[in-house]
C-alpha cells in the first residue's frame, strides 16, 4: 500500500510592505568635543619631546627612553615632570593603553610612534609565519608586499586604543622622527617633502603614515628656520617654528588653526591655541 500524500511545506510569506515594523532613524545635535589627535613630528634635537611635556597633566610612554636625559633641562625651563608609563613591548603597551586608572589625566604621549612602529614590527615577525610555517626574520621575507600589510594589520587596532582615551577627553599625542619622501604628483614632475618616518609603501598600500595622517586632527611639524644663501649653504640662528598648515615642502594639518607658531623655550602656549 503507497504511503499518503502529505501536503508540501512552504514558508510563511511576508507581510505586507505596510504591517512591517521599521526602525526610525534619530537626529540629535553636534557632540561637544572630547580629546583631540595629534602627531608631532621633526628632525632629532629640535624639541619635540620638551614641547609635549608643557602639556598639563600628562602621562608619557617613553618608548625611546629620552625623559630621563631630559628630566634636568624640563627642571631649568620649569616645565612641568611628567608620569611615566612603563612598556616595553608591543603587549605591554597595548595592555597599559587598554587599563583602567587613567582618571584625571589629560595627555597622553607615546615617545616616539616611529619606535611604536618597530615594536609593531617585532611582534608581527613574532607572531605572523611565513607560507609553510617558517619564521620570517625580516618584513621582506614574507614576500613581495605582504609583510607591510601584516605590519599595517598589527598597528591598527592600537589607534582603536587610542580612540578610547579620545572619547573619555584625553589628547592623544603621537611624536615622530621625520624623514624625506618622494609625493607622487598627476599633474606633473614629483618632489620631496618632510613627512613622519612611519611605514610608507611606495603603493600607497599599507602606508602606516598615510593612515595617520588620516587618523589625526592635527599633524604638526617642528623644524628649525633656515636660510639658504646664493652659495646653497644652508643659515640659521637656532630659532624654531611649529607649522599647522601644510607646505609643499612638509606635510602637516590641523582643524582649529593654519597659523606657524615661533616655538620660544618654555612656552607652552601653543597648545591652548591648537587644542583650544
Amino acid at each position: 500500500m503507497p504511503p499518503p500524500i502529505r501536503p508540501t511545506q512552504t514558508s510563511t510569506p511576508p507581510p505586507p510592505a505596510s504591517q512591517q515594523s521599521k526602525t526610525k532613524v534619530s537626529f540629535s545635535a553636534i557632540a561637544e568635543k572630547k580629546g583631540q589627535r595629534v602627531a608631532l613630528y621633526g628632525t632629532g634635537g629640535v624639541g619635540k619631546t620638551t614641547l609635549a611635556c608643557l602639556l598639563p597633566n600628562t602621562v608619557f610612554i617613553d618608548l625611546d627612553e629620552s625623559l630621563p636625559i631630559l628630566k634636568k633641562q624640563l627642571k631649568e625651563i620649569g616645565a612641568p615632570i611628567p608620569k611615566v608609563a612603563q612598556a616595553a613591548s608591543w603587549q605591554e603597551i597595548r595592555s597599559v593603553l587598554q587599563a583602567d586608572g587613567w582618571d584625571g589625566v589629560e595627555n597622553i604621549v607615546i615617545d616616539t610612534a616611529t619606535k611604536l612602529e618597530e615594536f609593531a614590527v617585532a611582534h608581527t615577525l613574532k607572531t605572523v609565519k611565513r607560507e609553510g610555517g617558517s619564521i620570517a626574520a625580516s618584513v621582506e621575507d614574507y614576500g613581495y608586499g605582504k609583510g607591510y600589510q601584516f605590519v599595517f594589520d598589527t598597528f591598527l587596532p592600537i589607534l582603536g586604543d587610542l580612540d578610547r582615551h579620545v572619547r573619555a577627553g584625553r589628547n592623544v599625542i603621537l611624536i615622530c622622527h621625520e624623514c624625506t619622501s618622494n609625493v607622487p604628483n598627476p599633474n606633473g614632475e614629483n618632489w620631496i617633502r618632510y613627512e613622519p618616518r612611519l611605514q610608507s609603501p611606495a603603493s600607497g598600500k599599507a602606508s602606516i603614515r598615510l593612515r595617520l595622517k588620516e587618523w589625526c586632527d592635527h599633524v604638526l611639524f617642528l623644524s628649525y628656520d633656515i636660510a639658504v644663501d646664493k652659495k646653497g649653504k644652508g643659515q640659521g640662528s637656532g630659532t624654531r617654528t611649529l607649522y599647522t598648515a601644510e607646505l609643499p615642502s612638509f606635510m602637516a594639518k590641523s582643524r582649529t588653526t593654519d597659523k606657524q607658531f615661533d616655538v620660544a623655550i618654555g612656552d607652552g602656549s601653543i597648545w591652548e591655541e591648537i587644542l583650544k
